[in-house]
C-alpha cells in the first residue's frame, strides 16, 4: 500500500524545524531532590500511547520508560492510556484531563492535530510532545505555549545506519518499508538512502535501496505487526534484499518473521531503541538499531514540569547531543568490516562538522 506524503504538514515542520535547530537543544535531565516532595508532592503526569501499545520494544515503550523514571524520581504516580486508534486519541486526553493531570505526554506524529486542541482548550496544563512538533496551522511554530516539543533528527543516525548497511551487504540490495508516510517515519528512510549512496560515492559501489525513492515507497498503511507488513517485508526479500529497514514500531516483528521463512542470510535494521536489548528474540537478525533518545527527552522534560520548570524549547536530538545515534552491532560485530566500526566514528564527526551534510525536513 502507498501512501502520498502530506506536503502541508511536511512544509510546516521543515519551518519549524529550521527555527527550532537555529535555537539549540535542550540538555540531558539533571537530578533532582525533592525532599518531603516538594513541588512534586501534587504532581500528576500522564500519558497517551499512539498505537502498538507501551509493551511495543520501541517507541511508545521508550517514552514510557522516560515517563516511569522521571516519576520514580519525583515519588509519584503516573496515569498512563493507550490508544488501539485514531479514534482514541481525542477521547484519551480528555479522560486524562478529567482526571487532573497536570503534564500530559502524547507519544507519536499521529496525535499532533488531537494534543493541539487539548493543549489549546486547557491552557493550564502542560503537554509534551513527542515526534511532533503540533504545528496545526502551519506557521512555523508551536501553536500553543503549553506544549513541548521532542523530536529527532533521526536522518543523522539512520545516514550512519545506511552506510554500516552498504558496507554489510553481499547481494548490493538493501530495503526499508514503512508504517505511513508521515516525515517522523520517512526521515528514517531519508537518512538511510543517502547513507548508502554516499558510500557508493566514497568507496565506488552500486548499492541499491528499494523501498524509497526519496519521496515514496513502501508503507503497510499502520503501525501493527499484522500480514500486510509481512507482505510487504517479503516483497523486499523477494527482490533479493539481504539489509531490511522496518521503520513503525511493532511492525518490525512481522520483518523478522518474513526473514526467518525466508531462510536467507538478512540482517534488520532497528529503530528507536537497540533492538538486541528490547527483544533478544531477534538479536540473532539486528545488524545495528538506529536510536532515538526519546527516554531522555521524556524524563528531562517530566522532571522540570514536576519542580515547577516546564520550558517550552523544543528538545532536539542530534548525534551532537546523542540525542540519536547507532546502536553496537553486537552479534554482528565480526560479520562488518574490520575497518567499518572506525569510519562510523569518523563520518559521525564530519557530520556533526557540517563537513557531511544530512538533510531532513528538520535539517532544511
Amino acid at each position: 500500500m502507498k501512501v502520498t506524503t502530506k506536503k502541508a504538514a511536511l512544509g510546516g515542520l521543515a519551518l519549524f524545524g529550521a527555527a527550532v535547530l537555529l535555537a539549540g537543544c535542550a540538555a540531558a535531565p539533571e537530578e533532582t531532590d525533592n525532599g518531603d516532595g516538594g513541588a512534586a508532592s501534587d504532581f500528576l503526569p500522564c500519558m497517551v500511547s499512539d498505537a502498538g501499545g507501551f509493551d511495543d520494544k520501541s517507541f511508545n515503550q521508550s517514552g514510557f520508560e522516560g515517563l516511569t523514571a522521571a516519576s520514580e524520581e519525583l515519588g509519584v504516580e503516573p496515569i498512563t492510556v493507550q490508544s488501539d486508534a485514531e479514534t482514541d486519541y481525542a477521547p484519551n486526553l480528555t479522560n486524562l484531563v478529567d482526571q487532573g493531570c497536570d503534564l500530559i505526554v502524547t507519544v507519536g506524529f499521529a496525535l499532533a492535530a488531537a494534543a493541539g486542541e487539548s493543549a489549546a482548550a486547557n491552557p493550564d496544563i502542560e503537554y509534551v510532545s513527542i515526534d511532533d512538533v503540533v504545528d496545526n496551522d502551519f506557521d512555523g511554530t508551536t501553536d500553543s505555549e503549553n506544549i513541548k516539543p521532542i523530536i529527532f533528527d533521526t536522518a543523522q543516525a539512520a545516514f550512519l545506519a545506511g552506510y554500516a548497511s552498504a558496507a554489510y551487504t553481499k547481494t548490493g540490495i538493501v530495503g526499508t518499508f514503512g508504517g505511513m508516510n508521515f516525515p517522523t517515519v520517512s526521515i528514517f528512510m531519508d537518512g538511510f538512502k543517502q547513507g548508502v549512496e554516499y558510500h557508493n560515492t566514497e568507496k565506488g559501489t552500486n548499492v541499491q535501496v528499494l523501498g524509497w525513492d526519496g519521496t515514496d515507497g513502501l508503507f503497510t498503511g499502520g503501525f501493527e505487526a499484522n500480514d500486510t507488513a509481512r507482505q510487504t517485508a517479503q516483497s523486499l526479500i523477494d527482490q533479493n534484499v539481504d539489509v531490511l529497514l522496518p521503520v513503525g514500531g511493532p511492525i518490525y516483528q512481522s520483518a523478522a518473521a518474513a526473514i526467518r521463512d525466508s531462510g536467507r542470510e538478512i540482517a534488520m535494521l532497528g529503530v528507536d531503541a537497540d533492538l538486541t536489548e528490547t527483544d533478544p528474540s531477534v538479536a540473532d537478525l539486528i545488524l545495528t538499531s538506529i536510536l532515538k533518545g526519546i527516554a531522555v527527552g521524556v524524563e528531562e522534560a517530566v522532571l522540570a514540569g514536576g519542580n515547577d520548570e516546564f520550558d517550552n524549547t523544543p528538545f532536539v536530538g542530534t548525534l551532537e547531543n546523542d540525542g540519536v545515534g547507532i546502536a553496537p552491532f553486537h552479534d554482528f560485530e565480526s560479520k562488518v568490516p574490520a575497518e567499518l566500526q572506525g569510519e562510523l566514528d569518523a563520518l559521525k564527526e564530519a557530520i556533526i562538522a557540517g563537513d557531511v551534510e544530512v538533510t531532513s525536513y528538520l535539517a532544511e
